[in-house]
């Protein structure tokens, strides 16, 4: 039996060029290698609060389900579901937090086996072997009505209704994730994002900044300063994770 990969982490946020505050939050534990993003919705600092309520409740519930012996996609799954409560819970105490959601991509790791879950437009990427491909679906208007055929990739690239999310945390009392899973293996590396990055970087280009970089820190660097060239309407935010057989290593740090 091959023993477990070890973990390289760089995470980095940016509040962008138009925002004056950041509603991006991301997480993560190296220790029991649970990782999430999320993208706050909400007026005032309403976004700030259910994004970073949502990355605490998920990464603790998370940690403290390891007791129970579940399976870590049922661990993952029952973690965003409680991060959904707590976030709708908060919502409806509090009027100046009425309203407020946020997306969520998370993703944990078990030995050799990577299992992502997401909910909203927030992505996971997984390259290997110099290929990059997007592997959660957003739920979204306008990616609803691409997978339908109902409207082009080059219309939906131009539409105003892009950030109109189907699906979110907090915005109702249950929620349901979708669920991945994927076998890692050396080399390989993981990306979370917001849709700060993505309305301005497709696949490929996203893989082409990360494996053009020296390291993660680097990578994430070239990432954000891409949206913030195109002038970054919104929070950018990623976390990139690489599976080695090296020692686990992080480097996480906010924007300068």
């Amino acid at each position: 039996m091959e023993s477990a990969l070890k973990l390289e982490v760089a995470a980095l946020t940016d509040v962008g060029c138009k925002r004056s505050n950041n509603e991006d939050c991301f997480g993560y534990d190296l220790s029991t290698q649970i990782f999430a993003v999320c993208d706050g919705m909400g007026g005032l600092a309403a976004g700030e609060v259910a994004s970073s309520t949502a990355v605490n409740e998920l990464v603790q519930f998370f940690n403290q389900s390891a007791a129970q012996g579940a399976g870590f996609e049922e661990r993952l799954y029952h973690s965003i579901q409680h991060a959904n409560r707590q976030v709708c819970a908060l919502a409806q105490s509090r009027e100046e937090l009425s309203g407020m959601g946020t997306t969520l991509v998370s993703a944990c790791v078990d030995g050799q086996k990577l299992v992502i879950g997401n909910v909203g437009d927030s992505r996971a990427y997984f390259l290997r072997n110099g290929e990059c491909i997007q592997i959660t679906h957003d739920h979204s208007y306008i990616a609803e009505q691409v997978r339908k055929g109902a409207m082009s990739v080059e219309d939906a690239g131009a539409s105003p209704l892009q950030s109109l999310i189907t699906r979110a945390i907090g915005t109702s009392e249950s929620v349901e994730p979708d669920i991945f899973s994927a076998s890692v293996e050396n080399g390989d590396t993981l990306l979370l994002t917001t849709d700060g990055l993505t309305r301005y970087a497709g696949c490929a280009e996203i893989g082409n900044l990360i494996l053009g970089a020296p390291d993660l820190p680097s990578a994430c660097r070239a990432l954000i300063d891409t949206a913030l060239q195109q002038g970054a309407v919104d929070n950018v935010t990623c976390v990139l994770v690489r599976f080695s057989k090296e020692p686990s290593v992080e480097v996480s740090a906010p924007a300068a």
